[in-house]
């Protein structure tokens, strides 16, 4: 019976309703924003009275989740640094040596006295001066310095390996202290940059550990990559060192256990002191800026219990002896211990403006990191940039949007009418999801909803042409719309899991921007199914209710397939092979003869977009930048029909430099300075950098994305169907990735990390085709026992070509929305799924199903074979 309960109809309307309120502080973007600030500022000491406009600009009792928008769409900068944790191994060692010297000292009677040696490696040599018989002894008493390690997977171990090397002592970390030591360190530094970035104030930072030793940083509204790192990466490791003496050179041997280091604001001056600090800046409390006696800018501090009572020891110890206040390796400043200072407070002097004492205060407020960070990719995106991405994304989705509902309607009549408005409320729900997860919106997100606009409509179509059949030879138009949600349901599931299989890989795969294309994606997907068998059922239930109909879905509607088609699609196999295999031979000619025009993703090095009033002059700009010094420069003008009579767009690639990771500050202000010679006006609007060892990285991360998601889709169209019909559809996946590839190779269109996620939809939605086809020539095995097999395949083909062409056609008009109004930022992008469109209709109907006959495939489904990968066939996933 064509009927819901009630209970399912209030559940039904409830997740609508709730997607839609969580969907609608997203429409009132600005005022929501700023009444969160507001409410932000309050939460943490604000005067409400000064902020009650923008908190009344919302309702209170009204959800305020927002999606936030990414680097691509606010603008602002983007970070991937490398913890280097090797740097910690040596300190810790150093850190050490009061405590060996100590000990032996005590023992002097047994070992006689000692030395300690200069290592290049993070470990600690000492040799037994007098006494080398007594090493084995030496090492013993030391190992008592070990302790546990303090991590689960350390249990039982201990912190440090003794052991000797002639009549020497070597104490180094133990393996499992480096790996603790390395959590540790990464977990350190990612608290203390987010520390150090809430002090500045900044909205929405997203702060995550990427591996095992990488911190990914975006801040969206700062200025630049290179301001970004002037607030993290500074280390801002402050030590108490004893002063040893002076030294007229960084060259001058300083002797064992001490170092030389030079003055911050003496130049010329060095000195000579302890290695083994007395305090450090672990154990500050609290960092203020303030003023020295005579009113120059300082920064006065304080030490917790432990730090105060090891600081007030050894200034009653030494009065009268200088001791040196060392900032990342410089010395601030050594004055000489006058008194026993206690209580644990402290001024630091120095040649400080207020601004750089304010500074100072921050970063020792929030704490040291523990080791250095290597920035293996930058990333600046101009907040006029971001502006114009948001517009052209609206504008794209509004088009795309329209054009969808318009077809609809065109197609189904009032049908379509119901499927506009499950697209309406699906839209509303992809972001009531994305608010409550707190999701980034980047354009490739955007393109995902607008993929998914197009998309959505896969699932409506699928059962309003099932209906249609059904009105054929069911018995009226309830039990046809009943037979239609019935038998489009595994079709429907089945090509959705495939899509879904790699959204999962694409968001476990990738970053950032691919990251938030998958989330999207993958959101949708399953918005999209929810649309098409509940919302959409229940409007037809309800109008079915009222109405009563004789017929339905039998009107003039606008059709791009007659009905009842019958085109031998299987008859000329060989010359559709023989298309393909020569396309094929042109990909990997065009392939291996130019090769593809890496993006800076997998090439590494530094693209810097450029706008001016003044035309683009290549030849102009590349010799202004010959005497620089960069290497291979590719220098191309961006053409685009949204941009006005003055924004002449280029883009500039540098190529990655020797030894380092990312083009310095320095070498793009000079690229700047040398193009403002020739083009005044000229502005940066974006600076992306990327170092060759995140290029290498990327490339390997994307080949397995890839491989993975073809492996994952044959394991489950084998448990679904047959091998025959996975190997089929495997065969059809590689054919569209080797094309699209090819044509990227001809054209020599960017190929970068986005690229891989269109690549990666181009297998979900050539997938989606073939499983539709597949699941028909399924049904249609067991309801056709004795007809040949090629014409069960022709049969099946036509009878799911309305649903092939209609579904390609509705994607195709809200890609082609996106291609001609999105900008040309994600133009490749799109490109890439449009000619994915069309190749993966093409193999979904002739390679796929070509391979199939090939193969052949087992006839009485009503027996399944235990060995034929179809124990799941039966079931509606």
């Amino acid at each position: 019976m064509l009927q819901i309960d009630l209970w399912k109809r209030i559940c039904i309307w409830a997740i609508v309703a709730l997607g839609v309120l969580l969907a609608v502080p997203n429409g009132f973007y600005g005022r929501v924003e700023a009444h969160n600030d507001a409410a932000k500022a309050v939460a943490q000491g604000a005067d409400p009275s000064q902020v009650q406009e923008a908190l009344d600009g919302w309702p209170s009792w009204m959800p305020s989740g927002l999606v936030n928008l990414g680097l691509d769409l606010r603008g602002g900068a983007h970070l991937l640094a490398e913890v280097k944790v090797a740097e910690v191994y040596q300190s810790r060692v150093e850190g050490m040596w009061p405590a060996v010297r100590d000990l032996l000292r005590d023992k002097r009677a047994e070992v006689g006295t000692i030395r300690l040696e200069p290592t290049k490696g993070p470990e600690l040599v000492v040799r037994l001066n007098e006494r080398p018989d007594q090493v084995g002894r030496a090492a013993e008493l030391v190992r008592s310095l070990a302790t546990p390690v303090a991590s689960l997977t350390g249990a039982g171990a201990s912190d440090i390996d003794v052991t000797t090397r002639g009549n020497s002592i070597v104490v180094r970390l133990s393996e499992a202290e480096q790996r603790a030591t390395d959590e540790r360190t990464v977990r350190q530094s990612l608290e203390i940059i987010r520390r150090r970035i809430d002090e500045v104030g900044t909205r929405e930072p997203t702060i995550q550990r990427q591996g095992s030793d990488r911190i990914l940083i975006q801040v969206p509204g700062i200025g630049s990559a290179n301001e970004l790192k002037d607030i993290i990466g500074t280390t801002a490791q402050l030590t108490f060192q004893p002063v040893v003496g002076r030294a007229s050179s960084a060259e001058e041997r300083a002797g064992p256990g001490n170092e030389v280091l030079p003055s911050l604001n003496e130049p010329g001056v060095f000195y000579v002191l302890e290695r083994a600090p007395v305090v450090t800046g672990d154990e500050l409390v609290d960092a203020q800026p303030d003023f020295d006696q005579n009113g120059r800018p300082a920064v006065s501090f304080r030490f917790n219990p432990t730090g105060a009572r090891a600081f007030g020891d050894y200034t009653a110890a030494n009065i009268g002896s200088p001791f040196a206040i060392v900032l990342d390796n410089e010395v601030i400043s050594a004055p000489v211990i006058q008194s026993h200072i206690a209580g644990g407070s402290g001024i630091i002097t120095g040649n400080f403006d207020v601004e750089e004492s304010t500074n100072l205060a921050v970063l020792l407020r929030a704490g040291a990191l523990p080791a250095g960070l290597e920035f293996l990719e930058e990333r600046t995106i101009g907040p006029e940039l971001g502006a114009d991405s948001v517009e052209a994304g609206k504008v794209a989705s509004l088009v795309a949007f329209g054009l969808v509902l318009v077809f609809m309607v065109a197609s189904y009549g009032l049908f379509g009418l119901f499927a506009n408005i499950a697209l309406i409320v699906n839209v509303a729900l992809i972001f009531g999801l994305l608010s409550v997860i707190g999701a980034t919106l980047t354009l490739p997100g955007i393109a995902g909803i607008v993929l998914t606009i197009g998309m959505a409509v896969d699932a409506n179509v699928l059962i309003f042409e099932r209906i249609r059949e059904e009105m054929q030879t069911a018995k009226g138009a309830a039990r046809a719309i009943e037979l239609g949600y019935e038998k489009a349901l595994s079709a429907i599931v089945d090509a959705n899991i495939t899509t879904l299989i790699t959204a999962v890989i694409l968001f476990a795969m990738g970053s950032g921007p691919v990251r938030g294309f998958a989330i999207t994606l993958g959101l949708g997907i399953l918005t999209s199914v929810f649309t098409a068998i509940f919302v959409t059922r229940l409007i037809t239930v309800m109008w079915f209710d009222r109405k009563r109909p004789k017929k339905v879905l039998q009107g003039r509607y606008l059709k791009l397939v007659k009905q009842h088609t019958k085109v031998n699609f299987l008859g000329r196999w060989k010359l559709s092979i023989g298309l393909s295999a020569l396309l094929i031979i042109l990909a990997f000619v065009s392939f291996f003869a130019q090769g593809l025009n890496f993006g800076i993703d997998f090439r590494g090095g530094t693209t810097i977009r450029t706008q001016s009033a003044q035309t683009v002059d290549i030849g102009e700009y590349r010799s202004a930048m010959a005497d620089l010094g960069l290497g291979d420069i590719s220098i191309t003008e961006v053409f685009d029909p949204t941009f006005g009579p003055d924004e002449n767009v280029s883009m500039i690639r540098v190529q990655a430099q020797d030894d380092t990771e990312a083009v310095t500050p320095e070498t793009i202000a000079a690229i700047h300075s040398a193009l403002q010679v020739v083009v005044p006006d000229i502005e940066f609007k974006s600076v992306e950098s990327v170092g060759p060892k995140v290029s290498d990285e990327l490339i390997t991360t994307a080949s397995i994305a890839v491989i993975l998601a073809m492996a994952a889709v044959l394991i489950y169209i084998w448990l679904r169907f047959e091998w025959q019909f996975a190997v089929g559809a495997v065969v059809a996946l590689v054919h569209d990735v080797i094309l699209t590839i090819g044509v990227f190779s001809e054209v020599q269109l960017q190929f970068d990390l986005a690229t891989i996620a269109a690549l990666l939809t181009i297998v979900g939605y050539s997938l989606n085709d073939t499983v539709i086809v597949f699941d028909r020539v399924r049904e249609n095995l067991r309801k056709y026992k004795t007809m040949p097999l090629i014409e069960i395949l022709n049969l099946s083909i036509n009878e799911t070509l309305s649903r092939t062409i209609m579904t390609s056609f509705t994607t195709m008009l809200a890609l082609l929305a996106l291609y001609f109004l999105g900008g040309d930022v994600i133009r490749g992008f799109v490109f890439a799924m449009m000619w994915g469109i069309v190749v993966g209709t093409y193999s979904s109907i002739f390679v796929a199903s070509t391979f199939l006959l090939w193969f052949g495939v087992k006839r009485d489904w009503n027996k399944p074979d235990g060995n034929a990968g179809t124990q799941f066939a039966g079931i509606d996933a």
